[in-house]
């Protein structure tokens, strides 16, 4: 085999290449490189501000810069732990775990990474309970048409995207996908080999579709005459989006599990799963791991970030404001005739649009703007929580702007 011989400038080009992109490319960023935060606003290297309409995927919705977590990083560090394992009791997961059962159905908290690592954890648990209430047989988890539930195997089979689980088959077994319908759903969810439904109460990744009520609570008698579980994943849609701090609340409907992620550690990596008494009462020492979830470190910043996030008043400004946006939104949609339908509640809404979707997110870019997609025509806004109404009305006429043009 003959070597391939470079010029020098060929050399200098694939070096800055490999400088350029040491990260493995499983995404297409942005061309700005963002340094610096400042309450609802990003800065990039060129000092440019564009106002955040996305929260790092839901995640900062306390904005940048907030002065609670800076003190609870600097409080959790002053200790020394940043790990201990969980071989070990720490105080700060106990306390969090304890406050998010206080405000919930839940009895125990098992605490992970991510949200994909809180579903995987949500199907093992909802096996364990199935086969102790059941037989062997008992395994099967069923979810919804348009989910998204994470990228790990068991959660990408449980994620109606084609084209993320395309490269990776075969993917998990044991988990389907089922019509958002009552019908199909009564036909398929057998109770001898069903363990579990898994629902997004606002199907994110997936359109923003806010799934009805009535649905909801059609779905919930049905799995409890069945004895199957019904976990809600409010990974992107919980602690406060929707103006209230879980949106099952809303909903007339109480799940035996629920995962959460995102917001809850203001940016440091956590998840979270809420377990109730009866499917806890199954689990036992070595049915599931974690050597970093709900360490001392990130439980201490959740807990400052979980006070803020239930806090009223803040709920009430989310519904409040929220309730205007879509006004102002609906607005956009009959002046720009480039809206063809608005869907949302609180901090979460899509747009379907007719321009491809990511055309006005870079639009947005020139603009000083970050919104989202959720498809190739779906845009998709989550300011953070802590955004006013004047710079949401600043940010609704940047993407009145955008949708326009």
């Amino acid at each position: 085999m003959s070597a391939v011989t470079l010029s020098v400038e060929e050399e200098t080009v694939a070096v800055a290449s490999v400088e350029a992109n040491p990260i493995l490319g499983t995404y297409k960023r942005a061309p700005m490189e963002l340094v610096k935060g400042e309450g609802v606003e990003l800065i990039d290297s060129d000092g440019k501000r564009y106002l955040d309409f996305a929260s790092g995927i839901a995640v900062n919705a306390l904005g940048y810069g907030d002065a609670g977590i800076a003190r609870a990083i600097a409080d959790a560090m002053s200790t020394g732990l940043i790990h201990t394992s969980n071989l070990y009791r720490t105080s700060p997961g106990e306390l969090l775990a304890t406050k998010l059962i206080d405000r919930s159905f839940a009895s125990s908290v098992f605490f992970c990474n991510s949200g994909a690592e809180a579903n995987e954890g949500a199907f093992k648990f909802a096996r364990r309970w199935a086969r102790q209430i059941g037989t062997g047989a008992k395994v099967e988890i069923i979810a919804l048409r348009g989910s998204f539930h994470g990228r790990l195997f068991a959660s990408l089979a449980a994620t109606d995207r084609p084209s993320y689980r395309a490269p990776f088959r075969p993917l998990a077994g044991g988990v389907s996908i089922c019509e958002r319908d009552l019908a199909d759903l009564e036909t398929a969810l057998d109770e001898e080999t069903v363990a579990a439904v898994i629902v997004e109460p606002i199907q994110g990744e997936g359109g923003v579709r806010v799934l009805d009520s009535e649905f909801l609570q059609g779905l919930r008698k049905l799995t409890a005459k069945r004895e199957i579980a019904l976990i809600f994943d409010e990974i992107q849609c919980g602690l406060g989006r929707t103006g209230h701090l879980f949106a099952y609340e809303n909903t007339g409907v109480v799940p035996d599990m629920l995962t959460l992620a995102k917001p809850l550690a203001g940016g440091l990596p956590m998840g979270a799963v809420l377990v109730s008494e009866e499917i806890g009462a199954t689990i036992k020492p070595g049915d599931h791991g974690t050597t970093f979830g709900g360490g001392p470190l990130v439980a201490s910043v959740a807990n400052y970030v979980f006070d803020r996030l239930s806090d009223p008043s803040l709920l009430k400004a989310v519904r409040e404001n929220g309730a205007w946006l879509g006004e102002q939104l609906d607005g956009i949609a009959r002046r720009s005739g480039k809206v063809r339908a608005i869907r949302g509640t609180g901090f979460i809404w899509g747009l379907d649009v007719v321009d491809p979707a990511n055309d006005i997110v870079k639009r947005g870019w020139e603009e000083g703007l970050l919104v989202l997609t959720a498809g190739e025509h779906t845009l998709r806004l989550l300011p953070p929580l802590v955004m006013d109404r004047t710079d949401l009305a600043r940010g609704v006429s940047i993407l009145e702007k955008i949708i326009s043009q």
